[in-house]
This record gives C-alpha cells, structure tokens and sequence, in this order.
C-alpha cells in the first residue's frame, strides 16, 4: 500500500473522490462533512449543517454539487462553490445509511434504515420513486454505471437488483399523445416505476454492501458473516459465484477495483484485504492498530482508494504507476505489462523487445521497480521487490528489436537494488551487510567492497563510481579506489537525474529537488508544496521536472517557474528543445511540446548572453508583471523599460537605470510634483544640471533653483531669480540671491526696505558704504548700533565654481548591454530620439510633445498675472533678459545617457577587496578588518590580549591609506597605497596594501637589542626584544626561506627576554641570596649568543663564589674558560678554580642540578627537568609548569599558554 494521504480526526462514515479535481469529501460520525485537497494535504472547507452521524455522502460527477444523508433523516444537497446547502430532502423516516447521484440523470438514490430505497429527482425536488421490498434496515443503495439497474444491500440477508428503466422512460418526455396518456393512465393506476429483478440469498448474516462491477456483469457483496461473495447475472438470472473467505470480523465495504481486475474489501477486523478477482484469492491485506475500517471509495478515472477508519482516512494506492526506464542515447527502454519495449525518439517508434513475464505471484507492486542498460553489451538489469528485492539480468539478441517471441531465462539475484557501473560490470546492493556486489554478465561476483555509510539504494554515478543513499545524505563512492568522492546532506532520495556530460545531478526527493555538481558541492535547493514525480536535463542545462500537476523548470541559480500545466502527471525520459518526451501511467510514451521562452530569456540573462536576450525581446512575446518584477529583481530595469507600457512604471524604471531621457518623458506625461522632485534628484546625482533647472522650473521651486544657479556659477540666471522674488515680494529669497551674488548693496537695500535699520547700517558700515551709512545712522538718531572694536572685517563672498555652466564630468561609462539594438523595440509613442552613437561629446535635445522647455519668465508668466499690466512692473524689464542660448533648453549631455547607455555599478573599496583576499593578519588589519585580524591571529597563534598589538593595528591601516584634497567644497579623496605599486601594474588588478613593517626593520632592533644587552641596559634590551616579538605576528614575507627565518628569530627572541626578565628579577632580589644565585644559574641555560654567555656565566660565577657555593661557581667557571673567554675573564675563571678545588663544597642547597637537562618556566622561573610534564606558549613556544594553562604568556605577552593553534601565517607562499 502506497499511502497517499491521511487523516487524523473523528470516525469517517462515508467517502465520495471528486471525479476531475484531487478532492475527496469525508462524512464524520460527529456529523460534519470534510472536503479534502488529497495532493495538497489541506482542509478545504467543511459543512455542518446535519445533526448526528452523516453515514452517506457523493460528489456529482459534473456539477458543482455534493449529496448527504445523515441519521437526522435529512438528505442536503449542496453547491460547495457557493459554500453552502441549496436544499433539504424530507421523506426518510429513519437514518440514512448511503446516497448517490445518478451519473447521467437528476436523480439521487438513498438507502435508510425505514427499509425502503428511495429515489429522488434533485432538480423538481421530489421523490420519484420508493423502492419497498427488504424487511430489514437497507445498508446500502447504488446505481449501476450504465444500465438501468439499482443494487441495494439489507440486513434482512439479501443482496436485491432492482430495474428501474420504466423510471427512465417516464422522465424522457413520451413523444406521442398515445405514449402520455398510458403514463397517465398507469400513475392513476399505480404503475411501478422500479420492480425487483433479483433477489440473492446466500449469507448467513445481514449484508452491509453490494456494488455493481463497472463493465463486466458481476456484483460484489460483503456481510456480518465476515463473507465476501461475487455474484454473476444475466438477463433472466443471478447466481453465486464464489465466497471469499478471510476475514475475521464484520465486511463492512466492498467494492471493485476501477482500473485493475481485483477486489477490495474493509472490515471491523481493523483490515482491508486485496482479492484477485478472477482466480478468486487473496493477494494481501493491510491492517491498523487500533481502527475498525466503515468504508472503502475507489476513484472512478485513477489508481487511488480511500478507506475510513475510527479515527479518521487514508488515500493510498495499491500499486506503484511509475513505469521502469534506462535512457541510453536517442533511444529508451522501458518495461510495460511484462514486456520490455524499445522507443526511439528520431523516428518515434515504439517496438517490443523481450518478454520479461514471471510465474505469477500472489501479491502485489511486483512490477520493475528500475531499469539499467548497457548499450556495449546490450544487457538490461530490470530490479523489482519481489522476494524483498530481486534482479534480473537479460541479454537482448541483437536481431531481437521488434520480435518479442524471443523467450530466454534471466540470471536472477537477489538485492536492495542494481545497478550496471561499466561496460559489462554491474554492482548489486546487499542491504543487510551494507556491501556492493561487483558481478559480471555471466552473473558471478568479482568484487566486493564496503560502503562508507548504511546505504538502501544505490544509483550510477559514472563509470566505476555510486551515488549511495541513506536516510539524510548521499555519498558518491569510488569502487576501485574505495573512496568517497563527495558527500551531501539531503532529504530522502527518490530518484537520481545526471545530466548528460555527468557535470551536473539533480536529486529528487518527495518536495524537495537538490541541484548539485558531480562531486556533490550544492549548487542550489528548490521546496516543491506537491509532489515531485520525475526531470531531465535539457540542452542548456536547465533542469526541467514535473509535479503531479505541472512541468516546471529550474535554473542553475535556483530560479524556477512553471511551464505548463498538467491534466495527469507524467513521467520526464528527455527534453530535446522545446519537446518533452515522457511516459504516462499507462506506459505511453509522449512528445509534449512546450513554450521555452521564459526559462532560455531568463538563463541567457543570467549567463550575461546580451546578444540573446536583445533577439529575444524584439521577436517574442515576452510581457507581464512577473517578468518586469524579475528583470527589476535580477538587476536590469533598463530591459524592463521595454517590457512596459505604463507611465509611472516606465518613469521608476528609467530613474533605477539611470535612463534620464525617458524619465522626462515619462514625467512631463505624468505631470506631478513628486515626480519632478525625484527626476531632479537623478538628474542631480548625473550632474545633469539642464535636466535638474527644467525639473525645479516646472514645480515652481525657486529656492533649488537658486542653489543650484549658485554651485553651476550661473550668476545671470541667480539676479534674475533675485528680481522675480521682489515681484512675488518674497524678501527671505531675495536676501539669499543677494547673499549668493556678493551683491553687498542689494543687500542693505533689502534689509532697510524690510525695516532692519540697524543690521543695514552694520552692513553698510563694514562694508565701507560711507554714505548709505551716514544716510541710515542720520535716520536710527541715538539708535546707531556700536561695531565691534579690534575686528577686521572680510567681504563674505561665494566661492567661484570650478565648473561654470553645463553639466558635471562624469565617469566615462560602457555602452549599454545592448548596444542601441533595443531602441527599435521601444514604444512609438515616447519623445522621438536621436542615435547616439559612440562620440559621447554630443547632446541628446529632449522636445517632449513638441514642447519646448521654457524659460524663466514664461513660467512665471502666470504668477506674476495682471500685475505686468501695471506700468511699474513692466519697469522690472524682465523681458530684455536675454539668456545664454545653451541654457533655453535642458540637454540630456552625453553624461546622462539615453537608454542606450547603462550607468557603471559602484566598484567595491579597495580595503574590502583587500580584506576578500587575503588570510594574513597583517593585511586584514592594513585594510582596516580588525575582527578579521584578530580572529586570525587567535586561530593562527592562540592570541588573546591584543592591547599591545593595538598601536601596530592603526599604525598598519594609517600606513596603507592615504588622503587627497580636492576642492574646498568637495570631501576628501581616499587612496589605497598598494605594495609593490608600479608603472607596469594593471589598473585594473589591485594589488595587496603597502606595510609599516618589514622584516629588515626587525634585524635592525635586534642588532639594537642585542648592542643594549652587551652594555647592560638589560631594560632598554628587554623593551627591544619583546617589541620583535609584538611585531612578527604583523610582518608580511615573500619567500619560504624567509618564513623559516622569521620562525628562527621567534626563538632567539624569546630565550633573551626570558633570560632579561630572569636577571631584572634577579636584581630586584638583594634580601634572598639563594633565589639570586638560582636565578643567575638558570640565566646561564638560556641559548644566548656566545659573547652574552661568557657574560651571563661571569655573573654566575661571582654571585655563587661570594656566597661560598665554590662547586657550583667551578662549574660555571670550568663552562666559561671551555668557551675561549677573553683573557681577564679566563684569569677571574681560573683563580675560581684553583679556590674551587681546595673546598669543593656549597654552603646552601640550590634548586639547580646541572647534570640533568631542563628548560625554564617562564612564569615561575624554576627549571621543568626531562621527562617532567609542560606545556608551552602556541606562539613564542616558552615552556610552563601545567599549573598555568590558561594564563596569558609572561614571555610574549600575548598568547594563551596550552592553546590549540594552527601556527604562524606570514606569507603568501603558504598559502597558495
């Protein structure tokens, strides 16, 4: 059993499948009526209207109608469009077991426990017709699929066959006067409409279900003697055929199977059990737990069942429908009602091959399962689930193409499943021991091997490779080199679709299709809400698949769409151009042709092929919202233009692309504020200024204006402006324009004429106007405001625009995508355009509807309205203006652009670009990614406190970016200085950021170190070292001998500062001679160079002699003078030798014993002996007791003692 869908919930009563859509409605005991979307697995409404049980319930098998009965005695039918009940049929007088619809006439059969049958026309409403006879509760009525015949069902025993064509005839209308009057005649009379045709007497107990069969003349029935039983009639009689006997409990539905010749019984026994039909057996039975089957539906047109249950449903199949195939080049196999055929796709012709029959089995879903050809050998595997799975393996005769009496036997295995890996080698999957079986065609094993993970599946995956399938991943497994290729997460896999260069898979599972690469790197994951059945690769490498309702594509990228539409699923074996070729349920192959225009337009796209997508848009009928959404989407509103007939679409579209001639185009049609304001902000940001003047002068927006004559240097344009706002008396604008022009007495005229008297004469006064201020303080009298003493004051004047005039320089952008091609595709009705070709110097005239762009004053013509009738205002002499003639008309400059030209994306910052490339943490910090430098750094050397590499950080992003000034008005310019920068450098490709610190640097302070330390500024020496230390992590080297130098100089840096820190302590401690001289002993054990040593083992020496330790001073003394001291130094080491040997003897006991090798723990400084546990810092590689795993390292300051760590990363070279 398949199980298609389930249901949880109250005990179903009464099922009905919807004849055309994948519904089913489900009557409950708890009285309401569900309808389900079986595909879906959704609820789509329900109906609760009747009181009680609802025990009948049938879809019409045309109209929007349903039909109930329920233990209220009522009949409803209802219209499940509209949602609701049309009408209540009343004549029942107990519950109502069964309804139905006739399938050609107004009529509704129902069966009630008043022992009658009653049938009822649902168009006049009425009863038609009652059918008395059974003296017991009837279970159950149906009309027969095509004759007049009634079958019903009794408690009373006895199964009846009622004939009801005299109905028939009563509800065609008689065509004679002669014909009417004996149907008058025989209704006043009591004629009967329905008389009893047989009675079948043969159970034992009451019968709860009789069914017709559809074509054949047999009927089925089931009673409480837990019989089944099949009757045979004909015209004159009906008789027992057969009992089939099984279960255990009440049969309380039967029926025939729809397409297959078997029987399908439910029962109270908690089964349902599959008979065959002919030979009159059991094939299988299903059981649940804990529910009581009630009912069985069969669907009338597919393969699909539905039974209820105490708590609730199942949809389910019995038998798989998906036909068995091997695609091998322009040629398919597949296997179809026992035979194996051949299709070739050129030609179309389809042959059998082979017989593939079994001895017949008693059970079910023992059709191929799979198929696996071998084109060189011409050998097929067919795998089925017989015997809990099986092989077979056929050698086709080559002259056997077409003949099908060629009858051979088959080498027969058993196996999960099976697949050929070469030219005559097949693997077969041993699901218990999870091995793979390489066998030959003489079916003899070669080979056996392992699988990595537990596998239930196996599918090819190139010649000597598997695809095997677990639970929740997929593994690909090389048999010869035993090795797993790749591995993937998925959901449970169904099927395995390569493409054919075996570069690309596509995974099927049950709503879910994974796209991945042949080694298994995910490429893309698609979520399907139905079922997927079946794909293929087409030509392009789009993969093309089917749900149970439609053909769908999906992209490389993961874009998917759908294609069509599917009135019965269908089984993909090829996509060749715009044909699909498929198998359907019944085995048939297909050739569907299909539109491919959106996936190949959508692909060539994405794949950057321009010169497609151009051809494409001028010759097909590529429109809708979705596809301007997805182009919008995707990143090409300049090919949506194109697409689009709307104005303020257009208008959007054109301002996303930077196209500003059809965005003025669009705007003067459209005609609004807001669109104006956002056409002069693109304009803006284009340094379009034309465009930007003609937008602000079309919304009246006089203070833009004035800003924008200001920055462009139009001083003419800016007085004029200044004079229109005394006429519309705007005072606030006018000061701005005299501010803007440096006009200093407009100005001061301005502020008097506004009553300002005294910021008029302070105006005046500084600006050295002597006589308009003596004029002004005449007027204030005592009121004469005091200037600042001791200020000097300066004419506050605009700065001069370094671009008078015209429009911005802008940077040079490509051409188009589409070359210019697009614009014979565009509308004939926008403003006509000029071509543009590649001299971006020329200008684009935009005459919008053959209005010219106007001026100034004709805007304000009809602002300024009667007052130019008056004599003083035509004093203003606007009218003798004359403008410079390039600024009468807005230009779309070459700058803007028609939509020939796409405006370039902006580039990425070079420090991100920095940052996506390198892994050193020198250059993350360069490119100003410290979380990044960090990270790495902790990862790569187990650093932890950064505070002393914080300086160095910002010293390093300093260093490699640099600032120029541009204007006094214009922000600064950012420049990143590359490192090995020259005048050969591609432009294009940047190089890695410039460094403050080099290796040689630190060879310098470690000479420095190193001269300090000679001197005994051990401080100065401790300072120099660790700063080495601090540095490395951020130096940068090019070769691999310089990486295992700067590894070298690690070392010798942290034996001095371990041994500076040792002697600064050791100085501090003049009150513990004991500790003193242990501390002197231990410094000696630093690797030091050989001058430092002497000097090192000379301290030693003299601290031990004066504290009377005369052994241990003569070994320092006997370690020196092997070292060919200088000549004082041998003289002080010989006479503590020769006073040595006199007493060899310590006074105190050290915790030193140099006989015994030991390193120095550079936290507690006492000597770690061999073969006693450490550990040790990650980076500077000091050594510790275990006690301080976890502390940060005393040595370098830096890193976590004990901490995992990758190592030191300081080359491009280790990374490659």
């Amino acid at each position: 059993m398949l199980t298609k869908f389930e249901t949880k919930n109250n005990r179903v009563k009464g099922l009905s499948f919807h004849p055309k859509r994948p519904w089913i409605l489900a009557s409950l005991h708890s009285g309401v009526i569900q309808l389900w979307d079986y595909r879906m697995g959704t609820l789509i409404d329900r109906f609760d209207e009747h009181e009680g049980p609802v025990r009948g319930v049938h879809f019409h098998n045309s109209q929007s109608l349903f039909v109930s009965g329920g233990d209220d005695y009522k009949i409803k039918v209802w219209n499940y469009k509209t949602h609701r009940c049309l009408f209540t049929l009343l004549g029942h007088l107990d519950y109502i077991r069964t309804v139905q619809f006739h399938h050609e006439y107004p009529w509704i059969v129902s069966a009630s426990d008043d022992q009658t049958i009653r049938i009822w026309n649902w168009q006049s409403r009425t009863c038609v017709s009652v059918l008395t006879g059974h003296n017991h509760y009837v279970m159950c009525a149906s009309f027969h699929p095509k004759e007049d015949l009634v079958v019903s069902a009794s408690l009373d025993q006895t199964v009846r066959v009622w004939d009801i064509g005299a109905l028939r005839k009563k509800t065609v209308s008689p065509a004679d006067d002669i014909m009417r009057l004996t149907q008058m005649n025989s209704d006043l009379f009591g004629g009967v409409d329905a008389i009893v045709k047989y009675v079948l007497e043969g159970h034992d107990r009451g019968v709860n279900w009789a069914a017709f069969h559809p074509s054949l003349p047999l009927i089925v029935s089931g009673a409480d003697d837990r019989q089944v039983k099949l009757w045979r009639m004909n015209e004159t009689k009906a008789w027992e055929v057969d009992t089939l006997r099984g279960h255990m409990n009440n049969v309380s539905s039967v029926m025939f199977h729809a397409k297959q010749d078997i029987i399908v019984s439910n029962s109270e026994d908690k089964s349902i059990r599959v008979w065959d039909a002919t030979k009159r057996t059991g094939l299988q039975t299903f059981r649940r737990e804990h529910d009581r089957f009630w009912i069985l539906a069969v669907h009338p047109e597919m393969n699909l069942l539905a039974a209820g249950h105490d708590s609730g449903m199942i949809v389910f199949k019995l038998e798989r429908e998906r036909p068995a195939f091997a695609l091998s080049g322009d040629s398919l196999f597949y296997a179809k009602d026992r035979f194996l055929r051949y299709y070739e796709y050129s030609t179309q012709r389809d042959s059998q091959v082979i017989p593939i029959r079994r001895p017949g089995t008693p059970s079910l879903n023992q059709s191929p399962r799979t198929l696996s050809y071998s084109p060189t050998e011409n050998a097929v595997l067919i795998c089925s689930d017989l015997d809990g799975g099986s092989y077979e393996l056929y050698i086709i005769p080559k002259d056997s193409v077409g003949r099908s009496d060629v009858v051979q036997d088959a080498k027969r295995g058993t196996g999960g499943s099976a697949v050929f890996i070469a030219r005559n080698r097949f693997a077969v999957l041993e699901k218990s021991t999870s091995q793979v079986l390489v066998k030959n065609l003489k079916n003899e094993v070669v080979k056996k091997s392992s699988l990595p993970i537990p596998t239930d599946a196996i599918f090819y995956a190139g010649t000597g490779n598997l695809l095997c399938r677990s639970e929740d991943k997929v593994v690909i497994f090389d048999l010869q080199q035993r090795l797993v290729l790749g591995e993937l997460q998925t959901p449970f896999v169904r099927y395995v679709v390569w493409s054919s260069d075996m570069e690309s898979v596509a995974l099927l599972s049950k709503h879910t299709i994974i796209i991945a690469s042949k080694k298994l790197v995910l490429q893309c994951t698609l979520h399907e809400t139905i079922r997927v059945k079946s794909g293929a690769w087409d030509d392009n490498g789009v993969f093309i698949y089917t749900t149970l309702n439609h053909i769908k594509y999906c992209l490389p990228n993961g874009d998917s769409g759908i294609i069509r539409t599917l009135d019965v699923p269908i089984y993909i074996t090829k996509v060749s151009g715009n044909t699909i070729f498929c198998l359907d349920r019944d085995g048939k192959n297909n050739a569907i042709s299909i539109n491919a225009t959106e996936y190949i337009f959508k692909l060539s796209l994405l794949r950057k092929r321009y010169d497609h997508v151009m051809s494409m848009i001028k010759n097909s009928q590529l429109c809708g919202q979705a596809m301007i959404a997805y182009l919008q989407q995707k990143g090409f509103p300049e090919v949506a233009l194109h697409f689009v007939e709307d104005e303020r679409i257009r208008f959007n579209l054109a301002l996303e692309s930077g196209n500003i001639s059809v965005a003025v185009a669009s705007a003067t049609q459209i005609n609004e504020k807001d669109h104006w304001y956002k056409l002069g902000v693109e304009a803006l940001r284009q340094g379009n200024s034309g465009i930007v003047e003609f937008a602000y002068q079309q919304t009246k927006n006089f203070e833009r204006l004035s800003f924008l004559y200001l920055i462009t240097g139009n001083l003419d344009k800016l007085s004029k402006l200044m004079k229109i706002a005394e006429v519309k008396n705007n005072v606030m604008g006018q000061f701005h324009n005299a501010l803007y022009l440096g006009d200093v007495k407009e100005r001061v005229k301005i502020l008097e004429n506004a009553g300002h008297l005294p910021l008029a004469y302070i105006t005046a006064s500084v600006h050295g106007l002597n006589d308009i201020a003596e004029r002004l303080a005449t007027e204030l009298g005592d009121n004469v405001p005091s200037l600042p003493e001791g200020k000097t004051p300066s004419l506050l004047m605009p700065p001069t625009p370094v671009m008078c005039g015209g429009d911005w320089p802008l940077l040079r952008v490509m051409k188009g995508i589409f070359e210019g091609g697009l614009e014979s595709a565009d509308r004939g009705g926008t403003a006509d355009e000029e071509d543009v070709d590649g001299d971006w110097g020329e200008e684009l005239d935009i005459n919008v509807d053959g209005m010219e762009n106007r001026d100034i004053e004709d805007i304000l013509a009809a602002a300024e309205g009667g007052e130019e009738d008056n004599d003083e205002e035509v004093g203003w002499g606007l009218e003798d203006l004359d403008l410079p003639p390039e600024l009468d008309t807005p230009k779309a400059s070459a700058n803007a652009r028609s939509s020939v030209f796409v405006t370039p994306p902006q580039g990425m910052p070079v420090s991100q670009i920095w940052s996506q490339k390198s892994s050193l943490a020198a250059e993350q910090a360069a490119a100003g990614s410290f979380d990044t430098a960090m990270r790495l750094l902790h990862r790569q050397l187990g650093i932890k406190n950064f505070t002393p590499l914080k300086s160095m950080f910002l010293d390093l992003f300093n260093g490699s970016h640099s600032y120029l000034r541009a204007f006094s008005s214009s922000p600064v310019v950012p420049l990143a200085i590359e490192r090995g920068l020259s005048e050969s450098s591609s432009p294009n490709v940047r190089g890695p950021p410039a460094l403050v610190y080099d290796f040689s640097q630190l060879d310098e302070k470690l000479k420095s170190g190193y001269k300090a330390t000679t001197s005994g500024k051990f401080t100065e020496a401790l300072r120099l070292f660790l700063s080495i230390l601090h540095t490395i992590p951020l130096v940068v080297v090019e070769t691999r001998r310089e990486v295992d130098e700067v590894k070298e100089l690690i070392v010798i840096v942290k034996e001095y500062v371990l041994g500076l820190q040792m002697e600064l302590r050791r100085r501090e401690m003049r009150d513990d001679p004991v500790r003193q001289q242990e501390l002197a002993a231990y410094f000696t054990h630093c690797n030091l160079q050989t001058p430092h040593l002497r000097l090192a083992l000379l301290s030693a020496m003299g601290v031990c002699y004066k504290a009377k330790n005369l052994a241990t001073a003569y070994n320092f003394a006997r370690r020196l003078l092997e070292s060919n001291p200088v000549e004082n130094q041998a003289k002080m080491a010989r006479q503590v030798v020769q006073a040595a040997e006199r007493n060899m003897t310590d006074a105190t006991k050290l915790n030193y014993d140099f006989r015994n090798p030991f390193v120095i723990c550079g936290s507690t400084y006492v000597p770690i002996y061999k073969g006693q546990k450490d550990v040790s810092c990650p980076y500077c590689t000091a050594r510790f007791v275990p006690s301080q795993e976890g502390n940060i390292c005393t040595v370098c300051d830096l890193a976590v003692i004990g901490a995992d760590a990758s190592g030191l990363l300081c080359s491009p070279s280790q990374v490659r």
